[in-house]
Order: C-alpha cells, then sequence, then structure tokens
C-alpha cells in the first residue's frame, strides 16, 4: 500500500494547528462536521460525525500527532497511521503528513481528502 505524503504551510503558529486537530470543538469548528476528541496519548477520537475514528498513539504539544486512524467503511480490522508532523517557519507553519497503510480502496479517495476536507478548511478557520 503507498504511503501518503503531503505537506501544506499554514498561516498560524505551531500551537494553533495542533489545537485544531486535537481540540474537539475547534476540530467541529474547522471540518464543520462533530468530532470527540480526548486530546491525550491513548485516547481515542472520532471525526465526522463517527466516520474517522481510532487513537492517539503519540502527542508531542506543538509538534507531533501520532494516530490509529480508520474509516468507517473500511475492511473490519483495518487500521492506518497517521503521522502529523509540525514546524515553525516565520510565524507559520509547515504540516508534514505521512499516511501509512491506508486501504488499497481508499487511498486516492483519502489522499484527496486531506486537502479537500482538512487543509482548505483549516487554512479558512487560522486565517
Amino acid at each position: 500500500m503507498p504511503k501518503i505524503h503531503q505537506e501544506v504551510t499554514l498561516n498560524a503558529p505551531p500551537s494553533k494547528v495542533y489545537q485544531a486537530f486535537i481540540d474537539s470543538k475547534q476540530h467541529a469548528q474547522f471540518t464543520g462536521a462533530p468530532a470527540a476528541i480526548d486530546g491525550s496519548e491513548g485516547g481515542a477520537f472520532s471525526v465526522y460525525g463517527g466516520q474517522v475514528f481510532g487513537r492517539t498513539l503519540e502527542l508531542v504539544p506543538n509538534k507531533r500527532i501520532v494516530q490509529a486512524w480508520r474509516a468507517g467503511n473500511w475492511p473490519e480490522g483495518a487500521y492506518s497511521v497517521l503521522h502529523v508532523e509540525l514546524s515553525e517557519s516565520g510565524g507559520k507553519t509547515k504540516l508534514v503528513l505521512d499516511h501509512d497503510a491506508v486501504p488499497e480502496s481508499a487511498h486516492e479517495q483519502v489522499s484527496g481528502g486531506w486537502k479537500q476536507m482538512y487543509f482548505d478548511p483549516l487554512k479558512k478557520f487560522l486565517g
């Protein structure tokens, strides 16, 4: 299964980007969909009204988020691993996303979904 690798620069410091990913209220605001996120390592999350869910494996505040991540329409037991790395560059955030083990049948949808469902709305949310 090919890895999804994407990079985007966001017009906000890493702390704001990090919070948008792990805070239920902010996540729901920028995506426009219900989110329930336990913002701690080992905590469960459910976003897009339960269409995507999993557990947070590692958190390094304002720097890294690693999650076991799956969509509800994937084959039973299929989980992927999402790595989000944040670094500051001139008051902005460089976000590097690596998404491993996405089922082949969902690869194109998930790859396009990161831009459409996350990065574009996140840019608007952060200003």
